[in-house]
C-alpha cells in the first residue's frame, strides 16, 4: 500500500517544477517574472516508511532476537525519454541492500516492490509489482539486488495549457498592476500546476503490520 500524501504547498509546487528537469528550469527573475521550462517526465521517488522492510522469523514476532532479514532501498535512478511521442516513458532503477540474521547456509531471498504513477500528488494512475531478489552465500550475512521500474505518462495530461504556460511565463516589468503578484499563488495557476505533476513512485510492497512497524520504529 501507498502511504496518503497531503496535497503540495504554493512551494512545494514550484519545488516540483523544479524537480521534474534541471537547474535553472525555474527561475524568479527579480520578482516580476518568471521563466519556466518544464519536462512533462515524472519526478522520481520513495514514499515514506515504504523504503525499507524487515521480516521476522516467528510469525506475528517483533522482537529484536527474531529478525530474519532487513533490506533498503538506495541509489534509485530515473531515466525517460520526452521525445516525440505521445505517450512518454520513465524508467527508475534501484539497488537494494539486504542483512541477513543467519549465515549458515546459502539462502534466496524474494522481495516485493510495486511502482506507482501518481498524478497531482494523490490520484493513482497505474501500479505495478515486482520482485527484487536477493542470494546470499553460505557464510554471507550481506547481498544486494537490483530492481527496475517502468511506467508511462501521457505527454498532453502532463503539459501545461497554453493558457497557464503564459500567465507563468509573462515577463512583468516593475510598475504593473500585477507585477508583485506570485502567478504561482493563483489557485487555478496552482490546481492546473498539480493536474499536470506526475510521480513514479517505488517502494516495498508492505503488509499492513511492516507498515505500522516502519512507521513506529
Amino acid at each position: 500500500m501507498i502511504p496518503s500524501r497531503r496535497a503540495l504547498a504554493p512551494v512545494a509546487l514550484a519545488a516540483a517544477l523544479a524537480a521534474c528537469a534541471g537547474e535553472g528550469d525555474l527561475v524568479i527573475d527579480q520578482g516580476v517574472g518568471i521563466t519556466a521550462v518544464r519536462t512533462p517526465c515524472p519526478a522520481v521517488g520513495v514514499p515514506d516508511y515504504t523504503g525499507d522492510i524487515t521480516t521476522f522469523r516467528a510469525p506475528g514476532s517483533r522482537a529484536a532476537t527474531d529478525v530474519d532479514v532487513t533490506a533498503s532501498i538506495t541509489n534509485l535512478r530515473s531515466s525517460c525519454n520526452e521525445q516525440g511521442a505521445e505517450r512518454i516513458y520513465a524508467e527508475a532503477t534501484f539497488d537494494v541492500l539486504a542483512r541477513r540474521s543467519d549465515t549458515r547456509e546459502a539462502r534466496r531471498v524474494e522481495l516485493p516492490y510495486f511502482a506507482t504513477v501518481l498524478r497531482g500528488g494523490s490520484a493513482v494512475q497505474s501500479k505495478r509489482l515486482g520482485t527484487v531478489v536477493i542470494d546470499f552465500a553460505a557464510g554471507q550475512e550481506r547481498a544486494q539486488g537490483r530492481g527496475v521500474a517502468g511506467a508511462f505518462v501521457d505527454r498532453g495530461a502532463a503539459t501545461l495549457p497554453e493558457d497557464i504556460r503564459e500567465r507563468i511565463t509573462r515577463r512583468r516589468r516593475a510598475g504593473d498592476p500585477d507585477a508583485a503578484l506570485d502567478p504561482l499563488a493563483n489557485p487555478e495557476v496552482r490546481a492546473a500546476l498539480n493536474r499536470a505533476t506526475f510521480e513514479l513512485l517505488v517502494g516495498f510492497q508492505l503488509t499492513e503490520e511492516q507498515l505500522a512497524y516502519n512507521a513506529t520504529r
